[in-house]
């Protein structure tokens, strides 16, 4: 399957380059790998329970770009992401990342059950780079931001979904990485919160950060990004234009 290209001409060091990126996955299993999978090398054929779930991606992603990733479920657009943050290993290729990311791709990602809201605050932003002084200087705006503030000393586990995607949302927007990853989990929230999420988005597009965005919402994806990627069975099947990708995905499932 052909790759249709968008050429850009920026002189910027990119935010993301990917060159043949690829990754399998087991189907059935509990675990992607065992022991001898890890040192087995990485040229051995595919077993016949193992596909693809990203295969031979090559892009190049410039500072201050937003990117819109489409594509049906399980074509790995998630995956893609979580290669990109250093989630995931590539089994083939390679992912270069210049500067750090800031990943909003799971609800309960970097969060612990157990700890309160206010430990996973600290605990996540400290895991991702912020200084305990930062974190102690920006804590109440984090806590208004997610309007959570009667629940700061309660379990995180018993949070509903929207209130997880709050505090993970209030904690991620303030680190200062250059690229933001988003996948769905805003979907999860409240209509009213999600616009807000929003809102901070345009924000920090307009101070120069790099969004990488996943969603099946057209609307969303025309407001926040001008280029996108059409991803099918794990392969990028169109870089361009993100009117010209969503179009190209609806005729090739009409929609």
């Amino acid at each position: 399957m052909l790759t249709e290209t968008l050429n850009l001409t920026v002189t910027a060091s990119p935010a993301i380059h990917t060159e043949g990126l690829g990754i399998r996955f087991r189907r059935n299993r509990l675990g992607r790998r065992n022991f001898k999978d890890l040192f087995g090398g990485r040229n051995r054929r595919t077993r016949p329970e193992e596909f693809w779930a990203i295969r031979d991606v090559s892009l190049t992603v410039h500072p201050g770009e937003a990117i819109g990733v489409v594509g049906r479920n399980g074509q790995g657009k998630s995956t893609l992401l979580k290669l990109v943050a250093g989630v995931l290993l590539a089994d083939a290729g390679r992912v270069q990342v210049t500067g750090g990311v800031a990943p909003i791709i799971e609800i309960t990602g970097g969060f612990v059950d157990e700890l309160s809201v206010r430990d996973n605050v600290y605990l996540t932003a400290g895991l991702h780079g912020m200084s305990r002084a930062n974190i102690d200087s920006k804590f109440n705006e984090i806590i208004a931001f997610a309007d959570i503030g009667r629940f700061l000393d309660t379990p995180y586990k018993h949070l509903s979904s929207g209130m997880k995607v709050r505090i993970a949302f209030a904690v991620i927007s303030q680190l200062e990485e250059p690229i933001l990853l988003v996948d769905e989990v805003l979907a999860v929230g409240d209509a009213q919160y999600r616009e807000k999420c929003y809102n901070r988005i345009e924000e920090l597009l307009a101070g120069g950060r790099t969004l990488f965005f996943v969603s099946h919402n057209e609307h969303d994806l025309q407001r926040f990004c001008t280029r996108g990627l059409y991803l099918d069975e794990g392969r990028l099947v169109l870089d361009g234009p993100i009117a010209a990708v969503l179009e190209r995905y609806r005729a090739d499932h009409g929609f």
